[in-house]
């Protein structure tokens, strides 16, 4: 991990000997979604500096809310930790486990007269806490005796009154300029909700902020890195914990990571879920690292856009090219090549004998000579792709026409000499070629040059496969960027998904497995759906471009 600001400070409390020299980290996700590519830069981080400093990381599920969280996101969240390379081994914690400790940290707030409980509604608490510019108001039952509070708190344990009529409250100062500060609520009753761990053991629930301090200080966290969001609430933290006498970890924050034409909210990836603008939490176009695995991102990339991004303090946006560059540079070296084609047109090389069967050697990877060659195979009938070939092209277009020669791609020069066109349509349906068997290998022994080397597949070979082509998720750079009454969905892109159900692919992939890599020549890089192939009939998703054409993209979509 590169040098950063989080870095000096533990360089620094390393220097002073704070916390006995340790270095202890955790990430603390709440079970109430898909993780995000966001989260993937916290995990990093976090996972990255223990490891630096040689010292311990916790993955610790803060699930203070149970109807917000389910077990499929824990489960989901231990997948996506896993999968991007982290291991917590024995480190794994559930704040819900503390949920005993945290009952008696709240008694020990009531007895001390740190705490309260409160029957204002949450409409009452919201006005009665002031502005930014006017301070709080005091609720009417902030000075109950002590007595009286641990009676009323007992009793909200013990099921007897209705959710949101009471509350438990810190009480510190409704003048306080850091709203946060105005007597917040740190627990509330949730009856009849059953918690993933705890079932229907408990009526009342701890607040975030009163559970995420004392789940660090019992886990003696050294330091509670969090994301920028959290700065203001950092006076709670400490206050809660020295209110308690605990053990005191340090929070330190950072700049979340927000990118452009996407959005990282876990409420609003829910509301596209829910509604339908994509098939699930791993769809291909969400930002969530199990969508990103389905498209095909490979986990080294992620550390490595992450590692490349550093650390800030101030909130920035990253450009999403800087993302999909990382896992170009990652493929380029790593997926070995072949060829497909997406939207098949046929060619017959009429001078080709018939019913003859070459083997063509096909280079894997020019990266990475270790990954050695194939065998693709070459028949009298091939398809190319539809617009490698125009009948009248214009002058700037070097591929294959009537009358004009090129290449194909490990194989001989061919030149089209006849076009048959659908009766109805008037379409190209079909290429009569000639090709030259001196020009094997690709290269005319009497030194002639053609201007386009095309790829292709042998048709009876190749693999019909479906393969679906994935472009962003919204049309603006800022998709909440939307006139009044409006919301981020009406930047919806329609049209980023295409689906194609008969391309045509080298015989190489036939037995490839989900999470399979590969660039299709002169296409793009392409996985292997997890979800939906069927073992010799691969589904591939588009990774990612040879490069970006999402500007030439956008101008089409903004015509529309």
């Amino acid at each position: 991990m590169k040098p950063n600001f989080i870095t000096e400070i533990i360089d620094e409390d390393l220097k002073t000997n704070k916390y006995g020299g340790k270095v202890h980290t955790r990430f603390p996700p709440e079970p109430n979604g898909y993780l995000h590519i966001g989260h993937a830069k916290a995990i990093y981080l976090n996972f990255g500096i223990a490891s630096q400093y040689g010292g311990l990381c916790n993955l610790r599920f803060d699930d203070t809310n149970p109807t917000k969280e389910e077990l499929e996101y824990v489960e989901s969240i231990k997948e996506d930790v896993s999968w991007l390379g982290l291991k917590w081994g024995d480190r794994l914690y559930y704040a819900s486990d503390y949920f005993p400790q945290l009952y008696e940290c709240a008694l020990d707030l009531i007895n001390k007269g740190k705490a309260y409980v409160c029957d204002l509604n949450a409409d009452q608490i919201r006005e009665y806490r002031g502005t930014l510019t006017k301070p709080g108001k005091e609720s009417p039952y902030r000075n109950r005796s002590v007595e009286e509070n641990l009676d009323l708190f007992m009793r909200m344990k013990n099921g007897e009154f209705d959710n949101g009529s009471r509350v438990l409250r810190a009480k510190i100062d409704m003048s306080s300029p850091n709203i946060n500060m105005r007597d917040p609520v740190i627990y509330r009753i949730i009856k009849d909700a059953s918690h993933h761990r705890t079932g229907n053991k408990w009526c009342i629930y701890p607040m975030y902020d009163f559970t995420h301090c004392i789940s660090d200080s019992i886990e003696r966290i050294t330091h509670s890195i969090c994301t920028l969001e959290f700065e203001n609430n950092r006076p709670l933290y400490d206050w809660v914990l020295d209110a308690l006498g605990a053990y005191h970890p340090q929070q330190i924050e950072f700049a979340r990571l927000n990118m452009d034409y996407t959005v990282l909210s876990k409420r609003k990836l829910l509301e596209l879920v829910e509604k339908g603008f994509v098939s699930g939490w791993d769809d291909p176009r969400m930002p969530t690292i199990a969508g990103l695995r389905r498209r095909g991102y490979p986990p080294e990339a992620i550390r490595n856009f992450c590692d490349g991004i550093g650390m800030a303090k101030f909130n920035s946006t990253i450009d999403v090219t800087v993302l999909e560059n990382a896992v170009r540079d990652h493929l380029n070296k790593a997926a070995p090549r072949v060829m497909a084609v997406l939207r098949p047109l046929k060619i017959v090389i009429t001078n080709y004998p018939d019913g003859k069967i070459e083997e063509l050697d096909a280079i894997n990877n020019p990266e990475d000579a270790s990954m050695g060659t194939r065998k693709a195979p070459f028949s009298r009938e091939l398809y190319i792709e539809r617009d490698d070939f125009r009948e009248n092209p214009p002058k700037e277009f070097f591929r294959l026409s009537p009358g004009r020669e090129v290449r194909l791609r490990y194989a001989y020069f061919i030149k089209c000499v006849n076009v048959v066109k659908d009766k109805n349509t008037g379409e190209p349906i079909e290429l009569h070629c000639t090709y030259d068997p001196a020009t094997r290998g690709g290269d005319a022994p009497d030194a002639r040059k053609v201007k386009a080397t095309l790829h292709w597949v042998s048709a009876l070979h190749a693999v019909e496969s479906e393969v679906r082509l994935y472009e962003r998720l919204f049309t603006k750079s800022n998709p909440e960027d939307v006139s009044g009454g409006e919301d981020f969905k009406v930047n919806y892109n329609k049209n980023s998904l295409e689906v194609i159900r008969s391309a045509r692919i080298e015989p190489a992939i036939k037995n490839a497995k989900p999470l399979d890599r590969y660039q299709f020549e002169r296409l793009g890089y392409f996985c292997v759906d997890l979800k939906d192939s069927a073992p010799g009939r691969p589904v591939f998703n588009r990774t990612v471009t040879l490069r970006d054409t999402w500007a030439k993209i956008e101008k089409r979509i903004n015509k529309k």
